[in-house]
């Protein structure tokens, strides 16, 4: 079971730190919590499992994989799309809930930069863990065509308070910003291997939001 799998994972991440077990428990129901709210589509269980799982299978690249796992963890648990600071939330989420714990306060500081860094998927710190992090966080925009159009509705649904004539223009931006990058993805892996595929993938979409 999907819960299962993300309880273990954060339980050893967790355990060296503390003692308290309640204390690793409420954090992980509140994460729990935040991600299976009813007005998530995309940003939910899932999307944390999948980010997870890039992390285990490019794990030899990454320096700090107990850092990246946290800022995984606690990336979106704010998810609120009427509100511009989720990233600045969540980060501060993640600060309240280690500094509970004998975590060192660097490495905090470093899971709530990474965290504050997927709001602009920007790197001014040379850091590559975070550039991993981030290509983590915009794979599925390399997806399969099928499984980008899901996201896409997915998305849509995030959004479903708001009518097509605000969304299409805004979801149009976000796609442009994008695709006027040099490159989507920061890490040479990514490049390589999946930057053609998101390209086509948002042209695509761009076509149906006319």
């Amino acid at each position: 079971m999907l819960t299962d799998i993300l309880h273990t994972t954060w339980q050893q991440l967790l355990q060296p730190y503390t003692p308290d077990q309640a204390l690793i428990e409420d954090g992980f129901q509140t994460i729990i919590s935040h991600y299976t709210a009813m007005h998530r589509h995309y940003h939910d269980l899932h999307h944390l499992q999948a980010l997870l799982q890039l992390q285990h299978m490019y794990a030899d690249h990454i320096t700090d994989n107990e850092a990246l796992s946290l800022a995984i963890y606690f990336h979106d648990v704010i998810y609120d799309v009427k509100q511009a600071d989720n990233e600045e939330q969540s980060a501060l989420a993640a600060g309240t809930f280690l500094r509970q714990t004998s975590y060192p306060a660097e490495s905090i500081e470093k899971v709530m930069d990474f965290i504050r860094a997927t709001k602009t998927h920007l790197n001014a710190s040379g850091n590559t863990d975070l550039d991993y992090f981030l290509d983590f966080d915009l794979s599925i925009l390399s997806a399969s065509a099928a499984d980008y159009i899901a996201y896409t509705q997915q998305i849509r649904k995030e959004y479903s308070i708001y009518p097509d004539e605000l969304y299409k223009p805004g979801r149009k931006k976000v796609l442009a910003h994008f695709l006027a990058l040099p490159a989507i993805y920061k890490t040479d892996l990514f490049r390589e291997q999946r930057e053609t595929l998101a390209r086509q993938n948002m042209q695509e979409e761009l076509k149906t939001l006319t």
